[in-house]
């Protein structure tokens, strides 16, 4: 590194030295995490999973990919210590303990799906720094594949979960669905956790509505795919939903705080759940102080993707812009204020991200 000068008296070298170090380790994750993103994009994790310790053209060549396109991208998975590298024959191998976390026979543990939203956050940089001038938000049409990544993201977490662990958090609910009962879902996205629970619970009826019209075709397209005629999916805004007691079950996975008005979204919710029904609600695990969360172990993430996305999309409709880390606190005197006057927190042993709310009227 470059020599300091002008260094004032109080000055501890060590912790310099220790954070420049830190800085590049830094620099060296923002760039591995690009580069896992285009490995995951390209399936070389999944051909490299299979193969024996191979060269780069015979890697390439498996893939169906550049070659020297290849070679550039291992020389980053090699120096990142992502793949093994012997110098001899010059071979590449991804060890399988690695594997284990990158491929997509490794769902619901592939971290190189999450590594996506790096450059999708990425391509919007421009307009989230005119933002800090000038205010205002990014509309979600400026995110190029977010639907996309987000549904593939839900696709390992929620959706893989479902059944064995997260309805289940709620009494009794699993029978109520074998028996039939309405659902709805509250910024659906593309629909993926609604199709799979209306695959599972053929007796209940399922309806999904998001703002995105793109996420509602691909909800759609799957329903028809999977020949599902107990779900319905409708671009609507959630504050304009304005339903009296139709449901029994009303879900909202990890979406109430992108909202532009969550306020009116939660009345919204109250309004629409029956007296004796059950609102549940995931959301991030985290404190609404920034001082609770410093040991968080993806804070960094957490307040990168909602300043990135989560709150900008909302303030660019004029919204309240809460962001991905509204915290527990906000999120009970929201649901207070919204009706709600029985709130219980879950949490599940796997899932460090994640809080479920079990929210009833009364």
């Amino acid at each position: 590194m470059t020599a300091l000068t002008h260094i004032p008296q109080s000055f501890n070298t060590t912790k310099a030295e220790a954070f420049t170090n830190q800085l590049l380790d830094t620099l060296n994750g923002g760039a591995i995490s690009l580069m896992i993103s285009i490995g995951h994009r390209t399936r070389l994790f999944d051909t490299m999973a299979h193969l024996p310790p191979s060269t780069c053209q015979a890697i390439a060549d498996a893939a169906g990919l550049q070659e020297r396109y290849v070679r550039e991208w291992l020389g980053a998975m090699v120096t990142g210590q992502i793949i093994d590298y012997n110098i001899s024959d010059k071979t590449y191998h991804l060890p399988v303990e690695h594997a284990a976390f990158l491929t997509c026979t490794a769902s619901p543990d592939n971290i190189a799906v999450i590594a996506q939203f790096i450059p999708v956050l990425g391509s919007v940089e421009d307009q989230i720094v005119d933002c800090f001038y000038n205010g205002g938000g990014v509309p979600y049409s400026e995110y190029k594949r977010f639907h996309q990544v987000m549904a593939e993201d839900s696709g390992q977490t929620v959706v893989a979960g479902l059944s064995e662990h997260i309805l289940p958090l709620v009494p009794g609910l699993v029978t109520d669905l074998e028996r039939g009962i309405q659902v709805m879902d509250v910024g659906c996205g593309s629909g993926r956790a609604l199709n799979e629970m209306a695959k599972l619970f053929p007796k209940s009826q399922f309806f999904g509505y998001d703002l995105s019209e793109e996420a509602i075709t691909t909800a759609n397209m799957q329903a028809q795919s999977l020949g599902l005629d107990n779900v319905q999916f409708h671009v609507r805004d959630a504050v304009a939903l304005h339903l009296s007691e139709q449901f029994d079950l009303i879900t909202t996975f990890d979406s109430v705080h992108d909202q532009a008005r969550p306020d009116v979204v939660l009345k919204n919710i109250y309004q629409a759940l029956r007296a004796d029904g059950v609102y549940l609600m995931q959301d991030i695990r985290a404190s609404s102080e920034v001082g609770n969360n410093i040991e968080h172990p993806i804070g960094p993430l957490l307040y990168t993707i909602s300043c990135m996305h989560c709150m900008t999309v909302s303030l660019s409709a004029g919204g309240m812009g809460l962001g991905a880390v509204w915290g527990e606190e906000k999120a009970l005197q929201m649901l207070e204020e919204a009706g709600f006057n029985s709130v219980e927190i879950k949490q599940l042993e796997h899932d460090f991200q994640n809080n479920f709310y079990v929210i009833k009227k009364v």
